[in-house]
């Protein structure tokens, strides 16, 4: 299990961006920190997430 924002989902030996793709997060709007370290977007599809882990996801949102 990986714990996402405090919510475990099954996603352990799935990519970080498959697994943000199921979850309907749009990568170029959003931080991913894995076990406290930022996730480089460029490594989304190479980061193979492990059980245990525990993911912060930080959306962007624009405003004014």
């Amino acid at each position: 299990m990986v714990n996402i924002n405090g919510t475990f989902v099954d996603a352990a030996g799935t990519t970080l961006l498959a697994c943000l793709s199921s979850a309907g997060y749009d990568p170029k709007r959003i931080a991913v920190e894995r076990n406290g370290a930022i996730v480089p977007k460029a490594d989304y599809g190479r980061t193979t997430l492990d059980d245990g882990d525990n993911l912060e996801i930080v959306t962007f949102v624009g405003g004014g």
